[in-house]
């Protein structure tokens, strides 16, 4: 069985869809600029984006990894992205 590597494109959109579905996020609000505060982010809701993530990409994401110094979406889906690309490629 192959596996097809993930975009990261396609993967930044998907890690949007649920920072937007389990942070209640406005989607246009959630932009790769958009820092945590400004979407009003609390460390409950990154825990909630994060379980819902490792269920969606069937992965682990501990969390103690590099999400604590995400300033924007842009460091957070790029630390999500990490962890999803290295376990499935």
């Amino acid at each position: 069985m192959e596996t097809k590597a993930l975009d990261h494109t396609e993967l930044a959109n998907q890690i949007i869809d649920v920072i937007v579905k389990e942070g209640m996020v406005d989607r246009e609000k959630a932009t790769l600029d958009a820092t945590i505060e400004s979407l009003d982010l609390k460390s409950i809701d990154i825990v909630m984006i994060l379980t819902a993530i490792e269920e969606k990409f069937d992965v682990y994401i501990p969390m103690d990894g590099p999400f604590h110094e995400a300033k924007n979406i842009r460091d957070l889906i790029d630390a999500i992205a990490a962890y999803i690309i290295k376990e499935k490629n």
